[in-house]
């Protein structure tokens, strides 16, 4: 038997998770758990809506597993093809709990919520359409949860219904209300806006929905790190987010399914590992979630996943979500004081993202600017640019806050801002 091969030079994992959670309210000694800011002191990263920095926890998870445990999967009749199996299967189950799920074959692994969404669009969706159906978003998704339904809808002669948002950012649930009939074939909409941090009412938008049995995806990419979610603690039907949004890999993601569609969602993609028997006249298919693992999957990008959301628990969601709510509370009361700039939106709820222009300066001009200071935030559409039209804007500013940001952070940049308007003018 091959045993598991310990790295001399690695930390233990549950070792650090257990100083962290005693520390929880330090930021520095969260701080200390991403090494890009030890590289990088002086780096002042507000892009984190785009994404997260990597917690060593989950470097050191997925290198361990590439330099001593490497094998197949679901192949293999060897050790270490059994115990990478073992290893893959087991994080499934532990993201399904994570998930607020006893149940592993609700969760499947896929690149990213980009490619979860568009799953969920061929593989479930689009069998199901005909003639004078239609699909409901929001004019507040990013492109992700907007194009693959517009696609849809051009293609199956389909009705794509879009709920507006009022002046201040929040979406106009009488509209959402009105669209939501018989004919809807399913309701998509994000959970938190990346460009305007609103938080959209869950519960009221499902509510609405469920009276009238319609399914319900949530784009979670912008809410997974800090909230409960989950297709049970939503009540949703289809659930997506990527790791590296949440300290986690690249090219990771989930696509979570209700246990009432399990049975609806087809494969996506074909070839070796999604099949249960093939002949010349016809091959049928194992069930989901491992009829959409075509080809090998990426093993490590779970484990690495698995283990940001370790590193996740470990610190506690309500701890996060508060300090994000400090955050934001403190950078809008800050934010004001820069001369010429105009906060985008004001939204009942909203967390951890803000999005603002400075007047007469163009986006890309900021950012380029704040640069100079180390200052990293995104400006552009965020692709967004439904929303942004909708709003008459072309472009905008975003700054986007996580659990190692700090107020100092939000004070080296409206420092900066306010040089910027000085350097300008």
């Amino acid at each position: 038997m091959i045993g598991i091969v310990k790295l001399k030079y690695s930390f233990d994992i549950a070792e650090k998770l257990v100083l962290l959670k005693l520390n929880k309210n330090s930021i520095k000694k969260v701080r200390s758990h991403f090494p890009i800011f030890e590289a990088h002191p002086n780096l002042v990263y507000l892009d984190n809506a785009a994404t997260t920095q990597r917690a060593q926890s989950v470097v050191t998870a997925q290198s361990h597993f590439d330099l001593y445990e490497n094998a197949n999967i679901h192949r293999g009749i060897y050790d270490l093809s059994n115990q990478a199996t073992q290893k893959f299967e087991n994080d499934r189950t532990e993201i399904a709990r994570f998930l607020g799920s006893g149940n592993a074959n609700t969760v499947a692994f896929t690149q990213g919520t980009t490619a979860s969404i568009n799953i969920v669009a061929q593989s479930f969706l689009a069998p199901r359409l005909q003639a004078g159906d239609n699909i409901v978003t929001t004019i507040m998704e990013h492109h992700a949860n907007f194009i693959p339904w517009q696609m849809l809808a051009q293609k199956y002669q389909v009705e794509l219904r879009i709920v507006p948002i009022d002046k201040n950012g929040d979406l106009d649930l009488s509209q959402l209300s009105n669209f939501l009939d018989k004919k809807t074939k399913l309701l998509a909409v994000s959970h938190i806006s990346n460009t305007l941090g609103t938080i959209h009412p869950l519960d009221e938008i499902i509510g609405l929905a469920k009276r009238k049995d319609i399914p319900v995806l949530v784009d979670a990419a912008q809410s997974a790190c800090h909230f409960e979610i989950g297709v049970d603690p939503l009540n949703c039907d289809f659930l997506t987010f990527s790791g590296h949004k949440m300290f986690g890999p690249f090219g990771i993601g989930i696509l979570q399914v209700s246990e009432k569609y399990l049975a609806d969602m087809m494969p996506y993609n074909y070839g070796g590992g999604i099949i249960k028997d093939v002949k010349v006249e016809k091959t049928s298919f194992r069930n989901f979630p491992h009829n959409l693992d075509a080809g090998t999957p990426n093993v490590s990008g779970v484990i690495g996943l698995a283990a940001a959301l370790e590193f996740i628990s470990g610190i506690g969601k309500p701890d996060m979500q508060s300090h994000l709510n400090k955050l934001t509370l403190y950078a809008l009361d800050q934010l004001p004081k820069v001369p010429g700039i105009e906060i985008i939106g004001n939204p009942k709820r909203r967390i951890g993202i803000i999005s603002f222009n400075l007047k007469n300066i163009h986006p890309h001009d900021i950012a380029s600017f704040l640069n100079k200071d180390g200052i990293a935030l995104r400006a552009g559409m965020h692709c967004t640019q439904p929303l942004l039209n909708a709003m008459g804007l072309q472009a905008t500013a975003r700054v986007s806050f996580s659990i190692y940001n700090n107020e100092e952070e939000i004070n080296k940049l409206v420092a900066s801002l306010k040089e910027l308007m000085r350097f300008w003018s």
